[in-house]
């Protein structure tokens, strides 16, 4: 585990395998997705060395319900009083109402999932969802969390557009690895998500806080770049 301050108010945690987001409002808390089912203890020690417990997270934002993103959801849920909240499309999975649909490889992702052992994550245990969500809605944290619904990844992902900070949560639909800027990949339909990719780079953000790898700098111009070249 590794914590890289972003902001005074916001870390990147660095898990096991995936990474998290968490938000301070004041000492209350927010967790923008969770890693993977064995995180909870990485999470929690993230917490105690930038000084909180695990009482001071409020609510936790699962941007879609890949193992890596929501498997830790249901740990973090038993924590004290914790909001859970994801998109209705991606709740029953997230609940364990529904099978998790597979991603459609490419042949090239099919080779790079097993060579990222993607295969061998454990399962993300059913975690309930207290709060359903949909394009449009604004959460309670970072001046107002904007919901948009960016389908394509999975039905139901979502990224997170914080005005006020210039901050946009971008979940799987955008990754930032090598130093290279690029769409998510492992999607249910690559055609939806290169569109939810356009209509992020028309954001106006100085930080995209990215699925996985490094934080994106003036995201706006970056995501605009990687847009010309696909």
């Amino acid at each position: 585990m590794k914590i890289e301050r972003l902001r005074p108010e916001l870390h990147l945690i660095l898990l096991e395998f995936g990474q998290a987001y968490l938000w301070d409002d004041d000492g209350e808390l927010t967790l923008v997705d969770t890693g993977i089912a064995t995180s909870g203890s990485d999470l929690a020690a993230a917490l105690g060395e930038l000084g909180f417990t695990t009482a001071d997270v409020r609510r936790v934002v699962l941007t879609h319900f890949h193992e890596d993103h929501a498997g830790g959801a249901a740990e973090v849920s038993g924590w004290g009083e914790v909001t859970v909240l994801a998109h209705r499309l991606e709740a029953p999975v997230i609940r364990g109402e529904r099978p998790a649909p597979a991603p459609d490889f490419t042949d090239e992702e099919r080779e790079l999932h097993r060579a990222l052992g993607a295969h061998l994550l454990p399962p993300a245990p059913a975690c309930r969802v207290d709060r359903e969500l949909e394009e449009g809605d604004v959460l309670g944290f970072g001046g107002g969390a904007h919901v948009i619904h960016t389908p394509g990844h999975t039905d139901g992902s979502i990224a997170l557009h914080l005005p006020r900070a210039g901050v946009l949560f971008t979940g799987d639909t955008v990754a930032h690895v090598g130093g290279q800027v690029m769409p998510g990949v492992f999607n249910l339909d690559r055609a939806e998500m290169l569109r939810s990719f356009r209509r992020l780079a028309g954001i106006d953000a100085g930080l995209a806080c990215v699925g996985h790898g490094e934080p994106v700098h003036d995201a706006r111009d970056a995501l605009t770049a990687t847009l010309s070249t696909l």
